[in-house]
C-alpha cells in the first residue's frame, strides 16, 4: 500500500465519523425541534459538542497525515498506520464518550488517543522537514 492510499483511507474513515455525527445532529434538531444552538437540551448539546469537538481535531490531523505521505520515502509506513489508527480510534471513544454522558473512559482514552496523533504526526513532519534540511 502506498503512502498516499494510506492517508486516503484514514481520511475517508475519519470524513465518515463526520457525517455520522453530523447526521446524529440533525436528527436531533428535528427530534428535539431546535433550530439553532442547543435549546438548553443537555443531551443534544452532548451531541453537538462530539460533532464540534471532532470538527476541531479531525481536519488537521488529515492535512499532517497527506503531508507525512508527501514526504515520501521520509515517512515510515508505520507512523502513518499508527498516526491513522490513534486519529480514528481516539475520535470514535471520544464521540461516544461524549454522547453517552459526562467525565468517562470513553472521552479520556479518546482525547489521550487524538493527542498521540497530533504528537505523532507533528514529530513526523519536524522530522521530514528537517531530515530534507540535512
Amino acid at each position: 500500500m502506498l503512502r498516499l492510499e494510506i492517508a486516503a483511507l484514514y481520511a475517508g474513515v475519519n470524513i465518515l465519523i463526520l457525517l455520522v455525527l453530523a447526521v446524529l445532529v440533525v436528527a436531533g434538531r428535528r427530534k428535539h425541534k431546535i433550530t439553532l444552538g442547543d435549546g438548553g437540551n443537555e443531551v443534544f448539546g452532548r451531541a453537538v459538542r462530539a460533532h464540534a469537538n471532532a470538527a476541531e481535531y479531525i481536519p488537521g490531523a488529515l492535512v499532517g497525515i497527506v503531508l507525512l505521505a508527501l514526504f515520501d520515502p521520509a515517512t515510515p509506513v508505520w507512523l502513518l498506520h499508527a498516526s491513522g489508527i490513534s486519529l480514528t480510534l481516539g475520535r470514535i471513544l471520544h464521540g461516544w464518550g461524549l454522547t453517552t454522558g459526562t467525565l468517562n473512559a470513553g472521552r479520556m482514552f479518546g482525547m489521550v488517543l487524538t493527542w498521540t496523533s497530533y504528537a505523532l504526526i507533528g514529530g513526523g513532519l519536524l522530522w521530514a522537514g528537517l531530515a530534507q534540511q540535512l
